[in-house]
């Protein structure tokens, strides 16, 4: 079988003629040679085919097949009927689709002859290749763009900054349509770029960051070499120009102006200075330093790491009155600096600054910072104790007056001198009551109130022998009747002990001994054990308590201060019943006796009498109390019971027929035709305000009915079973209303004289609230 190649020869000429010699050769030795196999070989075809028609790859064709169309070609494989299809009489093989070598560069693929009648292979299945022959259609790609870089300013021309590179997708093996060469679209003079390598270099000298920082260059890659009609692709490249030291500090004046109060706290800001340098990063850091003038040790500088300015503060405590001006020469440097521009240098630089003082109002100020005064506390009242001295520090210096701050002296033990500032006591001093005094002296200026300065003085009072010492409690213990001679009579205490207010500076000692009345007592003696205790001792054994049951020994008690000061402190003895072991079982105790001119029946008597004078002394205070009680309604002019219509009230005394409200409890009683006799003409002329729709028999019930009837009937009516019940009270009533619920006025602001002027009728209301002022004559 051969393979007919009509785009292209697989394998030498001299090759396909031997071929064709071969063929005419087994045509005459068919008996003796053996039919031939498949021809191995390759298919090109070029990619990108854009034909209408099927683009025609090759031919198959067999020994055996004689032309008449009994042979059937079969193609299978890579693409085979999607990709490539074969005429299955001729063998042609056609490209039905488009090619792309990037996407595959080659396809293998098996052919093979059968009978077409029965199947059978006529030949072997063998394998051939359809390789994809590249053409120029992919333009350089840089994958990794756009690119930055940095590179240092002023770098010497060729320095390396980055490398690019861009891929071409054709086949390098072919051709040169992936053969790239790179060039710079922008970017020039400052930078180049190696065609070959894509290295980006320096093209310039001197670049100047502070001129210009970034830049922005475009490089290109073309492929065929570069040549006419090859494709080209572009990237970006920003390029940065990182800080060098080659710029030295400046300062923008060199002189500068600044003041300050006088009263600035040290470490206080004055003011700050700026070098200006370009540069930027550690390459701007700057150091000030005060090299020169007549301020240095009153003011300092220091540099602000965030700002890089230098900050001048106060060093020492500033004062107007001594000098009221400073000079500093400030000098500003750049701590790393680059050898290799040390041309541009130097790199430091200095300004003037002129610093003026301003005076302000200070308060006065002692001499002293602390004063510290012992003084006796035996002192006199009005003792000058010290002199404090304070003075305006300020150039008018004003005249001072000094006081006591009483927060720190609130018992008023001391004064001091409005204009000399003599400290003097205003009271004793007792040590024993308060040993210190702390004291704060404040200093004010005449002219301004505000100003006041202050000092602390600690006064220490000082010790004088004036406390005897006393007994530290009430002294009394117990003896047995049977003590023996020199037996110890205090059991409980043990000891007798004395305490001394004072501290003399030799130390406490107490001295005891009997008071001289008790010197030669026959009963008891007294022990000094000289440790400021003292024992008391029996001088005999066999007390009775019958005889004498209580023993008082005086002891006189001295201390051994200048002057010697003594007291006399007394121990009560009493002698009781004791047991065998010494325990003490009972002790006389005085009784209590009545006087004897008085006997029990007599105070029994006295009492019985007090008790008599109390009982009368309550009753005159309770009937003074019921005469002091208001004025209480009787039970006849209660008006819950007999007022039971507003027209029957009125009368107060002569009103003697008023209702009987038991009437209605039964209508055998009621009397309806009865007249009434204290029916006076004003009230009848207000009874023609009252609706008599109703005639009254002698049913009570009826008439009750037909009121109620006609209170239900009245749609303006209140809802009460008799309208005659208020009708002379209110607002549409000639009276008005007689009622403060709604008033505007108190019962002290509003008269009610006028109820004088309505009659009988309204004499008791008259009495009760028009009356005051006769009421309150009597």
């Amino acid at each position: 079988m051969l393979l007919d190649l009509t785009n292209g020869i697989f394998g030498s000429p001299s090759q396909l003629l031997r071929e064709l010699d071969d063929k005419s050769l087994n045509k005459q030795l068919l008996h003796n040679r053996l039919k031939r196999s498949w021809v191995w070989n390759q298919f090109f075809v070029l990619e990108e085919y854009t034909g209408t028609e099927p683009l025609y790859v090759g031919k198959l064709h067999s020994d055996m097949d004689e032309g008449d169309g009994t042979i059937k070609y079969i193609l299978t494989g890579d693409g085979a009927g999607t990709m490539f299809t074969i005429d299955d009489t001729t063998g042609d093989i056609h490209a039905i689709q488009r090619l792309d070598r990037e996407e595959r560069a080659q396809y293998t693929l098996r052919a093979q002859a059968l009978d077409r009648s029965s199947n059978r292979p006529m030949e072997p299945e063998s394998e051939f290749i359809i390789k994809i022959q590249d053409i120029n259609d992919n333009e350089p790609k840089f994958l990794d763009g756009p690119y930055t870089a940095s590179v240092p300013e002023m770098s010497p021309v060729g320095t390396s900054i980055i490398q690019v590179s861009a891929t071409d997708a054709d086949d390098p093996t072919y051709g040169n349509s992936a053969r790239v060469l790179y060039s710079i679209v922008q970017g020039q003079p400052y930078f180049s770029v190696d065609s070959k390598t894509g290295i980006i270099r320096t093209a310039l000298t001197n670049m100047d960051r502070e001129a210009k920082e970034y830049y922005e260059v475009i490089i290109q890659a073309k492929d065929m070499g570069g040549q006419l009609g090859g494709l080209a692709g572009t990237t970006t490249v920003n390029i940065t120009l990182s800080d060098v030291k080659d710029n030295p500090p400046r300062f923008p004046q060199k002189h500068y102006q600044m003041t300050v109060l006088e009263s600035s706290p040290v470490n206080s800001t004055v003011g700050r200075v700026l070098a200006m340098d370009l540069d930027e990063g550690v390459n701007a850091e700057m150091k000030y330093t005060i090299i020169d003038g007549d301020g240095p040790e009153m003011f300092d500088v220091s540099t602000d790491p965030t700002y890089q300015v230098g900050v001048i503060t106060v060093k020492k405590p500033l004062d107007f009155e001594s000098k009221k001006s400073y000079i500093l020469k400030i000098e500003g440097s750049n701590p790393h600096i680059e050898v290799r521009f040390s041309n541009l240098g130097p790199f430091r630089d200095t300004t003037t600054l002129h610093i003026s003082v301003e005076d302000v109002d200070e308060p006065p100020v002692f001499e002293s910072s602390h004063y510290f005064v012992e003084v006796s506390e035996n002192v006199d009242i009005g003792t000058t104790i010290q002199i404090v001295s304070a003075r305006d520090p300020d150039a008018t210096n004003n005249s001072v007056r000094y006081s006591i701050d009483r927060n720190s002296d609130p018992g008023r033990y001391f004064y001091v001198d409005i204009t000399t500032g003599a400290l003097m006591t205003a009271r004793p001093l007792d040590r024993e009551d308060v040993a210190w005094h702390n004291l704060t002296i404040l200093a004010m200026e005449m002219n301004n109130a505000a100003q006041v300065g202050s000092v602390p003085v600690t006064i220490k009072i000082l010790d004088v022998n004036d406390n005897a010492p006393v007994f530290t409690k009430f002294l009394e213990t117990f003896m047995c009747e049977n003590a023996k001679a020199g037996q110890i009579a205090f059991q409980l205490i043990q000891t007798v002990s004395a305490i001394d207010h004072d501290d003399p500076p030799q130390g406490q000692h107490i001295y005891y001994s009997l008071a001289p009345e008790a010197a030669n007592n026959p009963n008891f003696t007294l022990r000094d054990n000289q440790d400021n205790t003292a024992w008391i001792l029996a001088r005999k054994s066999g007390f009775k308590q019958a005889e004498q049951s209580i023993f008082y020994i005086p002891i006189l008690i001295a201390d051994n201060g200048q002057p010697i000061l003594s007291s006399t402190g007394t121990l009560t003895i009493q002698v009781c019943s004791c047991n065998e072991e010494g325990d003490i079982m009972s002790c006389s105790a005085e009784p209590y006796t009545l006087p004897i001119s008085l006997s029990r029946g007599a105070l029994i008597a006295i009492l019985a009498c007090i008790f008599v004078l109390l009982v009368l002394v309550l009753l005159i205070l309770s009937m003074r109390r019921q005469r002091k009680q208001p004025y209480t309604i009787d039970e006849e002019d209660n008006v819950h019971e007999n007022i039971v219509r507003y027209d029957d009230e009125g009368g107060g005394e002569e009103d003697t027929e008023a209702f009987d409200i038991a009437t209605l409890w039964s209508s055998r009683e009621a009397h309806v035709g009865k007249s009434r006799q204290d029916m006076q003409p004003e009230i009848e002329s207000l009874s023609r305000y009252v609706p008599q729709t109703c005639v009254m028999d002698n049913n009570v019930h009826s008439y009750m009915l037909a009121k109620l009837f006609e209170a239900d009937t009245d749609v303006c009516a209140p809802p009460f079973d008799s309208l005659q019940t208020y009708m002379f009270e209110g607002d549409g009533s000639v009276a008005q209303s007689l009622s403060s619920l709604q008033s505007f006025s108190t019962d002290s602001e509003q008269s009610y004289d006028y109820l004088n002027d309505w009659g009988p009728r309204f004499k008791k209301l008259a009495e009760m609230y028009g009356a005051k002022d006769s009421n309150a004559s009597l």
